[in-house]
């Protein structure tokens, strides 16, 4: 994208009814189609899925506090794929936030996560899957990208491969209520952006060359989208490239925001 993205939609009532605010035993079923089906229980707090690239047997969930679990054919490993709950805040809206496979496993055996550490600060690191396909080698940490996070709130925390091959990674601008910092406007901060970084070129990474914002003085390179409040999910549609953003609100509506 290469300018601020614009609203497609409201998400107000997918929203209250994600968090609780439907769903009694009293209400309507859902219209149009859709229904609710559990698939997996025994999770703590899940907040992102990923499925590694050519392997239909297994899913890697991130819970809030810090594991990535396995479900391997509908069931729950025991063992956690990766632990990281020593080194995760717990705060309202932080925690373990995204999790990407490279899109080259296991060829390329490395996983990346979002979390936020327990100053409140925000991580991206890079794992190496171990012999054990179910198990991440905790000692291959490398940090690709470290934040400063002003504020507890507002942390973002989306990860994905492009079809371009690049790490697409969502920060928040930082928190606390309106942006009081300017962060997401400011071409000269990470916070309220949306990242675009080649992890393959360089440690930690390289910037690609495409990047809308490269050749702009005072900008950081990094920059995908930006003018952002706290894209907390996003998803990159694999035939089109188009990117989906959803983008938290306040008060009044949620919002998805579309960057053809």
């Amino acid at each position: 994208m290469r300018k601020p993205v614009a609203v497609l939609a409201s998400m107000l009532a997918a929203f209250a009814f994600a968090c609780g605010g439907g769903g009694g035993s009293d209400d309507a079923p859902p219209t149009g189609g859709v229904t609710l089906e559990r698939v997996i229980s025994g999770l703590s707090f899940p907040l992102d899925f990923a499925a590694p690239p050519g392997d239909a047997s297994r899913w890697f969930i991130a819970e809030k506090g810090g594991r990535i679990r396995v479900v391997r054919d509908g069931s729950l490993v025991a063992t956690p794929f990766l632990d990281l709950s020593s080194l995760v805040s717990g705060g309202s809206e932080q925690g373990l936030l995204g999790v990407a496979f490279h899109p080259r496993y296991p060829a390329d055996p490395r996983v990346f996560v979002d979390y936020t550490d327990v100053a409140g600060d925000t991580h991206v690191a890079r794992y190496r899957v171990s012999t054990d396909a179910d198990r991440a080698d905790p000692a291959s940490a490398i940090d690709v990208l470290f934040v400063d996070q002003p504020f507890a709130n507002h942390n973002g925390g989306g990860l994905a491969f492009g079809a371009d091959g690049f790490l697409y990674v969502a920060l928040g601008d930082g928190g606390s209520e309106g942006d009081p910092q300017g962060n997401g406007q400011s071409l000269g901060m990470l916070l309220g952006k949306i990242l675009r970084l080649d992890v393959d070129s360089a440690l930690p990474y390289a910037v690609p060359a495409g990047n809308p914002f490269a050749s702009t003085p005072g900008a950081r390179a990094e920059f995908w989208s930006f003018g952002l409040r706290n894209p907390f999910r996003f998803s990159l549609d694999r035939q089109t490239g188009d990117l989906y953003i959803g983008d938290v609100g306040q008060d009044q509506r949620e919002e998805i925001d579309f960057a053809p």
